[in-house]
């Protein structure tokens, strides 16, 4: 059996290496890329296959500060949704999940980066997810807290709202820092879940739709390939 942490670098290297070999990524593409402990060991194959020669001239556009800077440390050129040779789509986004069901619904922001890679994901023709197995859940809402990146000004008001759908909120605390944690945008976030499992796909809208809100961790509207490696080191591919 191998640990968590071979189980990423194990979808991760898979996911990299079979999308290429399947022409899903090839030279001179727009790439978006994701945030966290199994999106990073995915950029750092990308980066290996661009020094083998394998692959060249892409664009990545990084979806935070964390992802940026491991980026340019390995010599991917880093662009903009906003630059002219991006023109605001991408070829293809590949990203982890923090749960992803049976039907590829994602909740996704653990690492506080939702936004932006929510922005990347949706403007993407192809998305491409790789997780662990603990990842791989049957149902949404009752485990693994829902992410809720909200304007601080409107944190009760928001809450409230968010109450009525049956959620219970917790205002996520910064670690060695004193204080809510602050987003790459300057946001904070509720973490919020439910006693029983809730359709992502409505929630999505319904949260979306709260005065205050600027982004939700559920992911519903692109069907993403998943990549989820298991203890016994096998890869499954979910369509």
């Amino acid at each position: 059996m191998i640990s968590k942490d071979e189980q990423k670098v194990l979808a991760a290297t898979t996911a990299i290496d079979t999308l290429i070999r399947e022409g899903k990524i090839f030279s001179g593409m727009k790439i978006g890329l994701g945030t966290g402990s199994t999106a990073l060991p995915a950029v750092k194959r990308l980066s290996e296959r661009i020094a083998d020669g394998t692959i060249s001239d892409i664009q990545a556009v990084a979806t935070s500060f964390q992802t940026e800077n491991y980026c340019r440390d390995l010599g991917i050129r880093v662009c903009t949704l906003n630059d002219r040779s991006i023109g605001g789509e991408l070829d293809l986004t590949i990203d982890g999940a923090d749960e992803i069901d049976g039907e590829n619904n994602l909740i996704k922001g653990g690492g506080a980066a939702l936004l932006l890679e929510k922005i990347v994901a949706y403007n993407s023709r192809f998305y491409a997810i790789v997780a662990d197995e603990s990842k791989s859940v049957e149902h949404m809402g009752t485990k693994f807290p829902l992410p809720v990146e909200i304007v601080g000004a409107a944190r009760l008001s928001v809450e409230k709202s968010l109450e009525k759908l049956g959620a219970a909120c917790v205002l996520r605390e910064g670690v060695r820092k004193c204080g809510p944690v602050i987003t790459d945008n300057g946001n904070q976030i509720l973490d919020i879940t439910w006693k029983n499992p809730v359709s992502p796909k409505e929630m999505e809208d319904k949260i979306a739709g709260i005065v205050g809100v600027v982004e939700v961790g559920f992911f519903t509207k692109l069907r993403p390939v998943a990549f989820i490696a298991h203890g016994d080191g096998s890869v499954e591919e979910r369509l």
